[in-house]
């Protein structure tokens, strides 16, 4: 006999879903010998696909810059669809917001370092990132920016 509330949560696919590189600068930017300024910004989105089925991706932007000319730009997003079923709406936030993300990002990080490396430039290794800390600073910034109801 099942129960079918029991709680799902399973891995369906991990994948690349978007992958670019741009150096504008090349091939006389390899001729420099300065070290480059390195901006790296990350994201997370999630959606629901299906019935009980979500897509996470995490997104990571590296641009590295010498002075004012842009050595490379990296954009790569990594996205994962997972089974999500029989959670309630306050594990569902972490879940998608934590969980999903800390499976997906190591993909990300070998991806980006892959693709960089594979452009004739030193690998740019992406920091590990505490996806727990990130949520909860998202989620402070979303009642900081709520409406307030203020009575006389």
């Amino acid at each position: 006999m099942s129960d079918d509330q029991t709680p799902v949560f399973q891995i369906q696919r991990i994948y690349l879903k978007e992958a670019s590189l741009e150096q504008p600068n090349s091939p006389a930017i390899f001729l420099e010998q300065q070290q480059p300024s390195v901006d790296v910004q990350l994201g997370v989105e999630a959606k629901g696909v299906a019935d009980g089925v979500y897509e996470v991706a995490v997104a990571a932007t590296v641009h590295t810059k010498i002075g004012e000319r842009t050595v490379f730009l990296v954009e790569c997003k990594q996205a994962g669809i997972f089974e999500i079923r029989n959670l309630s709406q306050e594990q569902m936030g972490p879940i998608m917001g934590i969980a999903c993300p800390q499976i997906i990002y190591p993909y990300l990080r070998a991806n980006v370092a892959d693709l960089i490396t594979r452009a004739g430039f030193p690998p740019v290794h992406l920091a590990e990132i505490n996806f727990q800390a990130m949520y909860e600073q998202q989620q402070a910034q979303q009642q900081d920016d709520a409406p307030r109801i203020v009575t006389a």
